[in-house]
């Protein structure tokens, strides 16, 4: 089968495959102290047009999002389309670089930025969202971990 992955994509490549998605420390969830589990899958999508990242089940008791990543080959960051359960859609920009993911979103009123780091494993992902209603002062939201399952 011949290579047909966007060459702008090539680095995502280690987020393909099925994952445990672990949310805690979640300021949104009625017991702040409770974890949420649930899975989570990046694959490409069609042939290697975009990646896809899947998290929890619809119809299901956990919440669950949709999240369509690609980049412009000329740009040097990633855009994000990203839908969830409550039916809200955004859009986050998205970087890769030495083991460090990041996703921000600058938009009104609702200002939020991911920072994960990546073992060296490539197996397990660990980071925190914030938010910020002003761009300067942020809050936790919430911890977010990916273990790789195959």
């Amino acid at each position: 089968m011949k290579n047909t992955i966007n060459p702008a994509l090539q680095e995502l490549m280690q987020f393909i495959g099925t994952w445990e998605m672990e949310i805690s420390n979640a300021s949104f969830l009625p017991d702040a102290e409770a974890t949420i589990k649930a899975p989570a899958s990046f694959d490409w999508f069609e042939e290697g047009e975009f990646l896809i990242l899947r998290q929890g089940t619809k119809n299901k008791e956990t919440p669950w999002a949709i999240w369509l990543i690609s980049r412009d080959k000329d740009v040097q960051h990633y855009t994000v389309l990203y839908i969830d359960d409550q039916r809200s859609s955004r859009v986050y920009e998205m970087s890769l670089e030495d083991g460090t993911w990041k996703m921000w979103r600058n938009g009104p009123q609702f200002i939020q930025r991911f920072t994960a780091g990546i073992n060296n494993d490539k197996n397990i992902i660990s980071g925190y969202w914030e938010k910020s209603s002003d761009g300067e002062n942020w809050e936790h939201d919430f911890n977010l971990t990916y273990k790789k399952e195959a």
